[in-house]
């Protein structure tokens, strides 16, 4: 009898021990994504925060931030010449405002994991920094050292408008990152300009606001995929995120969670995460 109850033990722990490491198998180690953050005119000890939780929330991902509390149009941030710090990362979310960051470079440091391969997101501000052309206004020569970020970007952008509602529509909606969104109305934020919109890049949403004194800022791409460099590292961004209401908005943290997820290769043609890369959507 005792024999029987020992084997009856041994084998409920094997069949445990075996379920356990059969979980073990099936479980995905979760994206590593590093946000970078700082510089002037945006709440980035706020939206850091907004964002990493958003992310964490609704896909498996780890979001490391860099942060940088200088306010101006250059911040100094630590990624600044060194090519390799994002090493070790699936993706990169670009979130700073360094208009005046222009060394040529610096900034090919800033793309070097891009060229290599590594996924990037881009959010508001970002479209505005490395600004290494002389007149950004004037549209620039793709593969110049003038378009270094715009090449990365696929879009050339100048400047904003007034805070005002945006009203977004996706045109794309059989995208993967676009697919079964709802188009809304922001609150207050800001509309950037398209200088230039590359051949290659694809629009998924534009963005209209009402007239105001500056004709040429009413409508405009607001998301967009672009393939960066020989490698055609995937590259999603969206020109929306100024205020942290925005950034906080339920529909803005899904959207950039799928342009996480489709930039890293992790997003189904139905817009569903793909197995242990969830739990979008809700």
């Amino acid at each position: 009898m005792r024999a029987v109850v020992k084997g009856l033990i041994t084998l409920m722990a094997f069949m445990v021990c075996g379920v356990t490491e059969s979980g073990a198998a099936e479980a995905k180690p979760p994206l590593r994504a590093l946000l970078i953050l700082g510089g002037c005119c945006h709440d980035y000890a706020v939206q850091k925060d907004i964002l990493k939780a958003g992310l964490e929330e609704r896909a498996n991902i780890e979001v490391d931030v860099v942060y940088s509390e200088d306010k101006s149009t250059a911040p100094p941030l630590p990624i600044y010449g060194n090519a390799k710090y994002a090493d070790g990362y699936d993706v990169v979310i670009h979130d700073e405002c360094s208009a005046d960051i222009k060394d040529k470079a610096v900034v090919e440091g800033v793309l070097a994991p891009h060229r290599a391969g590594i996924p990037g997101v881009n959010l508001h501000c970002a479209m505005h920094s490395y600004r290494t052309a002389p007149d950004v206004k004037v549209p620039v020569q793709a593969g110049t050292g003038e378009s270094l970020w715009f090449d990365y970007l696929g879009v050339q952008s100048s400047g904003h408008g007034p805070q005002k509602p945006v009203a977004i529509t996706f045109v794309d909606k059989a995208h993967p990152v676009t697919k079964n969104l709802a188009d809304w109305t922001t609150i207050k934020e800001e509309l950037y300009n398209n200088i230039v919109v590359r051949d290659a890049t694809k629009v998924l949403a534009r963005g209209m606001q009402e007239p105001n004194d500056k004709p040429n800022f009413t409508e405009s791409a607001v998301v967009w995929t672009n393939e960066y460099g020989d490698k055609k590292a995937r590259v999603f961004s969206t020109t929306i995120g100024h205020n942290n209401e925005t950034v906080a908005d339920e529909r803005y943290l899904d959207l950039v969670t799928r342009g996480v997820l489709w930039a890293c290769g992790k997003l189904d043609d139905a817009g569903k995460p793909f197995d242990g890369y969830g739990p979008l959507p809700r």
